[in-house]
């Protein structure tokens, strides 16, 4: 798979547009660019004779009349990654279209709630005439988070367990980051080796295990700060770390960090490291 043209740059996104970036896969991004969306959610149709959606993205009617479009009656299954509100509910709308049943993990959490039309487990497989996508449980950003490995391209669609061009918000309580980098070294560990990983926000990453790494090496480097400043200080809460160590990030964005520093703290506090329970309340150094 490649998102690059024939000078190596990324394809310009259009929105409402299906562009190819292999023979087996297109993608259509949602206009709905954004702090936590980066250019928009990428909606991707897998296979030609028969097409798996996955993840339909927001209820925008263009947006789902641009999938529907491009898929028409060849679209037998809606899947989705997670059920977060930029992912998850333009289902019901791109279902009314096609008649294709929605399948993902479980239930969903908060406004991007959508009914399911069945349920997919750890390895199950979509099997269609052309390609088979399997399932891969990978909890962390959200409890109910699924990848799907597109098998006969080795290519891995992430939904937001990895993003291009930013890190992944882990949000206590359905976000876990024990169970996040847990899931991150079992994507790593996939067998033959990805050669793509097709993320729920920006282009196509290429080099999928230095990708990884990176991500790992950036919350391992995030978690080790939060435990140096914490121990500096002896007791702070959440929004004083923040201060503290997201000085290279815009302040409109804390709101979220103070979520992934709560998720570091958890994750240190069943390790023994700190103490502490609340996001608005105060941690200490054990």
């Amino acid at each position: 798979m490649t998102d690059a043209s024939a000078d190596d740059q990324p394809k310009p996104i259009v929105y409402g547009v299906a562009s190819a970036l292999s023979p087996m896969v297109r993608r259509i991004v949602a206009n709905n660019p954004g702090l936590m969306t980066g250019p928009g959610t990428n909606t991707y149709l897998v296979g030609i004779d028969e097409i798996a959606v996955i993840d339909p993205g927001p209820a925008d009617d263009a947006h789902l009349d641009a999938i529907a479009g491009c898929g028409g009656d060849r679209i037998r299954w809606i899947l989705l990654t997670h059920t977060h509100e930029d992912h998850s509910p333009g289902a019901t709308g791109l279902r009314k279209r096609t008649g294709a049943p929605v399948l993902g993990f479980g239930p969903g959490h908060g406004k991007g709630k959508v009914r399911l039309d069945g349920t997919l487990a750890d390895g199950d497989v979509i099997e269609a005439t052309e390609f088979h996508l399997t399932a891969i449980h990978t909890p962390g950003h959200a409890s109910n988070h699924l990848c799907y490995l597109l098998n006969e391209e080795r290519t891995l669609f992430t939904g937001d367990h990895l993003m291009q061009g930013s890190t992944v918000v882990i949000s206590p309580p359905d976000g876990d980051m024990a169970a996040y980098l847990a899931s991150l070294e079992r994507v790593k560990a996939i067998r033959p080796r990805l050669r793509a990983i097709a993320p729920g926000h920006g282009h196509v990453i290429t080099d999928p295990i230095a990708a990884i790494d990176e991500v790992v090496e950036h919350r391992l480097a995030r978690e080790a700060q939060v435990l140096e400043e914490l121990r500096s200080r002896g007791t702070a809460t959440i929004a004083e770390l923040v201060e503290a160590i997201y000085t290279d990030v815009p302040a409109e964005l804390h709101p979220m960090a103070r979520r992934t520093v709560w998720a570091h703290l958890r994750k240190l506090a069943t390790e023994g490291a700190v103490t502490g329970e609340r996001l608005d309340g105060k941690w200490s150094a054990a």
